[in-house]
């Protein structure tokens, strides 16, 4: 483990965006106990999480919408609180290794470049999650199951890393505006690292450092959970290929995505196969709403990039 100093944790602010999380908070603030500054952003949950989060840990500065803002609006809204160099940005069903913040940070240091950092994320029931991605352009050439792939053994740059677990520079976060509010859920994380790299910051993964990260954990469960995630997969990636690649190329994929879920999730409906039925119905609606000009959700109020390309 690099030496770093021991006022560590002086320097970091953990953000936490929760949603009816109560079965996974409680574990995942353990590990910070009373001392360490925590911003958690509340998104209209209506179980006990918030007196789970009171109970583990009273220091923590709570902010409470009423209605779900999605993941980027959110975590912007505990971003703007940050006074510190760094913000950890944590899912509630994540649970830090000891040293990975140490690690993390003296990366950070070491390295002015870096703008996001994120851990190895090994699964509870063993192998790990792979929090990083290539080129979004690249990925529909790219094998659609990749878990031969070997483990990392060491520090790497990559595209993208995902939102489960992170150490981002403040100071890049606020330059580059923090989250677009456009983006209800999906393809934030995309988005973010894009912009860190155009504004010339690298993003890197430490597989040194690690924590481990029950996947889907921190989403729910239900059909209206199910619904809205392939929903704004679908809305998400178009707006995503608005902004970077272009406006007509993203109305093309949005006629090929909407003509190819609607077929499927018609034949799947027929064939009783309600699960993907579902899942391609969800896909058709959201591609839909994107070419009609709806934005991705009733708290969101732009449905096209500011900027494109």
């Amino acid at each position: 483990m690099t030496d770093t100093p021991d006022n560590t944790w002086d320097r970091v602010t953990v953000v936490i965006v929760v949603h009816n999380s109560s079965a996974v908070i409680g574990e995942c603030l353990d590990v910070f106990g009373t001392d360490k500054r925590i911003v958690l952003v509340d998104n209209a949950s209506h179980d006990n999480t918030l007196d789970i989060v009171r109970a583990k840990a009273p220091q923590a500065h709570i902010i409470h919408n009423p209605v779900g803002l999605g993941y980027g609006t959110a975590a912007s809204q505990g971003l703007e609180l940050v006074e510190t160099e760094y913000a950890l940005m944590m899912n509630p069903d994540a649970v830090f290794e000891p040293g990975t913040i140490e690690r993390l940070v003296a990366d950070a240091d070491a390295d002015r470049s870096i703008g996001m950092i994120g851990p190895l994320l090994p699964l509870p029931q063993g192998g790990y999650d792979r929090s990083w991605n290539g080129p979004f352009e690249w990925r529909s050439r790219m094998p659609s199951r990749r878990d031969d792939e070997p483990r990392p053994e060491g520090p790497f740059c990559t595209w993208c890393i995902s939102g489960a677990v992170n150490l981002l520079r403040h100071e890049a976060a606020r330059k580059i505006g923090y989250f677009d509010r456009a983006i209800f859920l999906y393809y934030e994380d995309d988005d973010l690292c894009m912009r860190l790299m155009r504004a010339g910051y690298t993003v890197q993964i430490d597989p040194r450092a690690e924590a481990t990260h029950a996947v889907g954990g921190s989403v729910g469960t239900g059909w209206d959970k199910f619904y809205e995630k392939y929903y704004h997969m679908a809305w998400s990636r178009l707006y995503f290929e608005a902004k970077y690649v272009s406006p007509p190329s993203a109305l093309r994929l949005g006629l090929k995505q909407a003509f190819r879920y609607g077929l499927k999730g018609g034949l799947y409906t027929l064939s009783f196969n309600k699960r993907k039925g579902m899942r391609d119905r969800a896909r058709f609606m959201g591609s839909l709403a994107y070419l009609l000009g709806v934005p991705a959700s009733k708290t969101t109020t732009r449905a096209r990039p500011e900027s494109a390309a």
